[in-house]
């Protein structure tokens, strides 16, 4: 696992758009994992000024979807997808992979995901948040470590985070279909971003922490090519930061790791 510890959440988040760029540049067909949330939209702003309007050619597959929510809806991840990054790059329609929300069969919803991602030759590069509780994708707490494509729970704290985004006579929702953290770990290279002093804790333990389905995000101790892009904020639990900082000064890629 790389630790890369930059000045400030925009630094971060410019080299994670810069990566993720390179990778397109070595290998314009590429198979791109995408996440969701606040902390990737500075990475899709620098992604669209980068790419313009001339018709993207990778192909993406997001982690996760709320179960009972059409595309169209301002809370789905395909409208935050739509908004942020595909309707801005010109990616077609069928290059753009989310599961369907509103499927009548979410489970067998699932299984169609996970083999559309083994149909497509897997992905690349998969790009991932953290979540406070050390969740990647919607692998709440308790996750197998070895679990596929799967409708997952929510945690009643989730549920209670996102509340805010919805209206007073909306139901928010319980259940999404995610990617499962053996789904994750099949990627060829994965790129963590995660900034802000509300991460600190779950950065902590997914770096230095045991392996456990009690901090979801520890599975990735198991990956070969794993980089973790965080800022001052994000690392200030880490025991061993000197140590990244020595390897890596300033958030430079040595060599050597």
């Amino acid at each position: 696992m790389k630790i890369l510890i930059f000045p400030d959440a925009a630094t971060a988040s410019a080299e994670t758009a810069r990566r993720i760029l390179a990778t397109l540049a070595a290998q314009p067909c590429a198979v791109l994992g995408l996440a969701t949330g606040g902390t990737m939209k500075p990475v899709y702003e620098a992604l669209r000024t980068a790419l313009g309007q001339s018709p993207a050619t990778f192909t993406s597959f997001n982690l996760d979807e709320y179960v009972g929510l059409p595309s169209t809806h301002p809370q789905s991840y395909a409208y935050y997808m739509k908004t942020h990054l595909f309707d801005a790059v010109a990616l077609p329609g069928a290059q753009a992979h989310l599961p369907r929300g509103d499927a009548p069969d979410p489970a067998a919803e699932a299984t169609r995901y996970e083999a559309a991602i083994a149909a497509a030759g897997g992905i690349d590069l998969q790009l991932l948040g953290l979540g406070a509780n050390g969740h990647i994708g919607f692998n709440e707490p308790t996750s197998s470590l070895a679990s596929r494509t799967r409708i997952k729970t929510l945690t009643h704290k989730t549920v209670t985070d996102n509340a805010r985004y919805f209206g007073p006579d909306e139901v928010v929702p319980r259940l999404a279909i995610t990617m499962g953290i053996g789904t994750i770990l099949d990627s060829r290279a994965i790129l963590l971003l995660a900034t802000g002093a509300g991460k600190r804790d779950a950065v902590a333990r997914m770096i230095e922490g045991s392996i456990s389905a009690a901090c979801p995000a520890t599975a990735l101790q198991l990956h070969a090519n794993v980089t973790v892009l965080i800022d001052e904020a994000a690392a200030a639990n880490l025991k061993l930061r000197d140590y990244y900082e020595t390897v890596h000064p300033g958030g430079a890629d040595e060599i050597y790791t």
